[in-house]
Formats: structure tokens, C-alpha cells, sequence
């Protein structure tokens, strides 16, 4: 169950963190995976190596997915490289630790283009493709802030994240015919390097008490998103499914 043997599958942001997690797993479930990144060439190697062990192929393509003419040339690349491509994972995100009163104008910008900006341009490219194949997948990783706000401040990071999930519910309407399912996942704690970096030690503990699962895992994520691009997922779409231990129940 849940396999993905013969699929080429692009993960945006995969150099570190649930992004590399979810590549690494699909690679382990069988597919080849495009590894997007934003100048972390090393660390998208270090990925690409764990794929090649897996036996399977793989990609290292740096772009900055706010860009139409960088995420054309990476789609290019993919074309080029694998001639197809079955599903899309919108991971690639940023955060600031900011509130309303010391978030800057360039800070916005960042993070909903990020968040909202990217996931539209990557989604469009996919979309192109995945019509013609009359299949496919397309997730986001949204984020449990998008269904309860952010605890602290964030309000660029919990309005993007909110976003993702009606373009999710939007866009799953449109490619229902052409056999895309489109979904997404949203994650509670989880024990990246980006959340430690984020919230600290100290927040980091205090944000756990608050859930009744604990911190989780990238690995509880990226098996959430495994389930969705299978073929077992198949009458899957417009969905959240919420892999936060508990954090958010609804």
C-alpha cells in the first residue's frame, strides 16, 4: 500500500526540514523526486544522495518559487529530465518572528508570496501537465495557524497558511475533471530545525504542553502526505488532514 513506483514527484523546499522527509518517503515508496531549494545547493546534495540510495532518481534544482520566470525554467528542467510529472508538494515556506506591531512591509511580501505567490505559480505549471496525463497530485502544507491563528504574533505566516486552504478547496473544484486530486496537509509541532529556531527552547517546551500528543515528528508529516499521493487517496480531494497530535481539534 501507498506506493508511488513510476512517479516523478516535485517537492518545493526540500533541502531540509518535512520537505527533504517527504522526499526522502516518496523515494522510499518508489518514486523520483525533483529536490527544489533556494540556495542551499549542499544540503539539496546531501538529499539527492539519500534518494540515489533509496535506487532512485533524483533532482537538485535551486529556484525561488516567488518568480514565474525561475519556477518556468524549473518546470523546463523537469520536463527535460523525467518528461512528466504526477505530483507537486507545496512545502517550501518561510517564517519571521514578528506581530502586527514590528511586521515590515518587505517581511509580508515575503512570506505571502512564499506561502500563496509560489504555491499559485507551481500549481499552474503542474496544472498544465497533469491535465494532458489526465492525472495527478497536488498538495500544500499548510499549517495548524491556518484553522486557529497563530499564538504569537505571525499574522503574515497564519494569513498565507489560511490561504493555502481555500486555494486548495478552489482549485480542487477545477481539477476534479482532468483526474488531479488536490489536498492538503496541516502540521501542528513539529520538531524542525525551523521551529526550534523560531520559538527557542524554552517556547518550544511551553508550546507542547499545550498539545496533547507532544512535538512531533517530519516523519508524521510526511506520512500524511504519502497517503494523500497515493493511488489509495484516489477519492481524496479538497481535504485537510491535520497531523497536529491533538493541538487543533475541529
Amino acid at each position: 500500500m501507498f506506493r508511488l513506483d513510476g512517479k516523478v514527484a516535485l517537492v518545493t523546499g526540500s533541502s531540509r526540514g518535512i520537505g527533504a522527509c517527504i522526499a526522502e518517503t516518496f523515494a522510499g515508496a518508489g518514486a523520483d523526486v525533483v529536490v527544489n531549494h533556494l540556495n542551499a545547493e549542499d544540503e539539496a546534495q546531501i538529499v539527492c544522495e539519500k534518494i540515489g540510495r533509496l535506487g532512485r532518481r533524483s533532482l537538485a534544482v535551486s529556484a525561488d518559487i516567488r518568480y514565474e520566470d525561475q519556477v518556468r525554467e524549473m518546470f523546463a528542467k523537469i520536463d527535460a529530465a523525467f518528461g512528466r510529472l504526477d505530483i507537486l508538494v507545496n512545502n517550501a515556506g518561510v517564517c519571521y518572528f514578528e506581530d502586527i506591531f514590528n511586521t515590515a512591509l518587505d517581511s509580508w511580501h515575503r512570506v505571502v508570496e512564499t506561502h500563496l505567490t509560489g504555491t499559485f505559480l507551481c500549481s499552474q505549471q503542474a496544472m498544465l501537465r497533469m491535465k494532458n496525463q489526465r492525472s495527478g497530485r497536488i498538495i500544500q502544507i499548510s499549517s495548524v495557524v491556518a484553522h486557529q491563528g497563530a499564538l504569537k504574533g505571525f499574522v503574515h505566516y497564519g494569513t498565507a497558511k489560511s490561504g493555502q486552504l481555500g486555494f486548495t478547496r478552489t482549485l480542487a473544484r477545477t481539477a476534479a475533471e482532468f483526474g488531479i486530486t488536490v489536498n492538503a496537509v496541516a502540521p501542528g509541532l513539529i520538531g524542525t530545525d525551523m521551529f526550534f529556531q523560531t520559538h527557542g527552547e524554552v517556547g518550544a517546551k511551553r508550546l507542547a504542553e499545550l498539545s496533547p500528543l507532544g512535538i512531533g515528528t517530519t516523519k508524521d508529516a510526511a506520512a500524511a502526505v504519502l497517503f494523500l499521493a497515493s493511488d489509495e487517496a484516489r477519492y481524496i480531494t479538497g481535504a485537510v488532514l491535520d497531523v497536529n497530535g491533538g493541538l487543533c481539534m475541529h
